[in-house]
């Protein structure tokens, strides 16, 4: 995890509340919090707590629905801080699939911004995604990346994008309107251990991760890939995207800005990455009907670079090899993540 200090403007006795605290990037955040010495941490996330990515006993852990404007304000209470990571998602699999659950997260952030504003909460961060961004630029695999102008006129990825673009918004006008100051980081792709990589949510690195170490430890020579394999996209590891956020999070900055690596690389070449890390050469089959999202996807870093000098900077190789050493464990203690990915629902509104 990073060890750079970019929260300057927090001390460490604050009161911070991290919401979405069970997923994949709270689980990380929460982390790193801790590691830099940050204690009075409320923790919120809607699913039980067992099947939370990590757990930390030393935060104050709830378990609350947040679409719930009651809940929003009880959670809210002695808060300095917020950052929002709270979303219903998954990879391209659950997001084409799900659109009504992806668009009720937009309740979420809704509600948890009048708690924050009613509250006096000094800053709020909210997650967004490069899903935002226009379908028409994004055709091809030799995409140029995307601006963060290009995010309009509005074209965003049904269901899922459109939540998130409409967040964006109430976030800007929060702060417009009532003073609220606001942060939106448009997140690309993110990676890395302790996430989802099986049951239906998993994204593309742990997908193609989990099936080179599934045939290293079965003996088999097959790999299903969805779509043709020339699709495009850029991936942020974990580590980059907890920095970043917290770099956004401390800056002037108060527009939506991208956070994503600018390495892009088709899916076939993701896979040569992960069986030479797993040393292994499979036999591809290609299932031109799944769910594929846009032809091509990249991260245009001009901003980011001119606002604070940084940007994502792991390299892809490097991020995987952790990413499959993690998941290759896991496979071959025989852990599996059903619970969450597949059996768990959110309860009804």
């Amino acid at each position: 995890m990073p060890t750079e200090n970019a929260l300057l403007l927090i001390a460490k006795s604050d009161k911070i509340l991290v919401a979405g605290a069970g997923g994949f990037i709270g689980g990380h955040f929460i982390k790193n919090l801790i590691q830099q010495g940050f204690y009075n941490i409320r923790a919120v996330d809607i699913k039980p707590r067992d099947t939370w990515f990590q757990k930390f006993d030393t935060v104050d852990n709830s378990i609350g629905d947040l679409r719930l404007l009651d809940t929003c304000h009880t959670v809210m209470n002695n808060v300095d801080w917020v950052f929002n990571f709270a979303c219903d998602m998954g990879g391209m699999g659950f997001i084409e699939n799900h659109k009504v659950e992806c668009m009720l997260s937009v309740l979420a952030n809704t509600h948890l911004l009048v708690a924050a504003h009613n509250a006096g909460v000094k800053r709020f961060l909210y997650s967004s995604s490069a899903c935002v961004y226009r379908a028409d630029k994004q055709t091809s695999t030799d995409v140029t990346a995307l601006t963060e102008s290009d995010a309009y006129p509005a074209m965003p990825e049904d269901g899922y994008g459109w939540e998130k673009l409409f967040s964006e918004r109430m976030s800007l006008h929060f702060a417009e309107d009532n003073g609220l100051l606001t942060r939106i980081p448009r997140l690309h792709n993110v990676y890395g251990p302790m996430g989802t990589f099986d049951g239906g949510r998993e994204k593309a690195p742990a997908a193609i991760c989990r099936k080179v170490a599934m045939a290293k430890l079965s003996g088999l020579s097959d790999i299903e890939i969805w779509g043709d394999g020339h699709q495009t996209r850029s991936f942020q590891y974990i580590d980059d995207c907890v920095l970043g956020v917290q770099k956004i999070f401390s800056s002037d900055i108060t527009e939506p800005i991208n956070l994503g690596s600018s390495e892009m690389v088709s899916i076939n070449q993701l896979v040569d990455m992960v069986e030479a890390i797993a040393g292994i050469t499979l036999n591809r089959a290609y299932k031109l009907d799944a769910p594929k999202g846009v032809r091509g996807r990249n991260s245009d870093n001009t901003m980011i670079q001119a606002e604070l000098g940084w940007q994502p900077s792991t390299k892809l190789q490097d991020g995987l090899s952790t990413t499959y050493a993690w998941i290759y464990d896991e496979l071959s203690n025989g852990r599996n993540q059903s619970l969450f990915t597949s059996n768990y629902t959110l309860p009804s509104l």
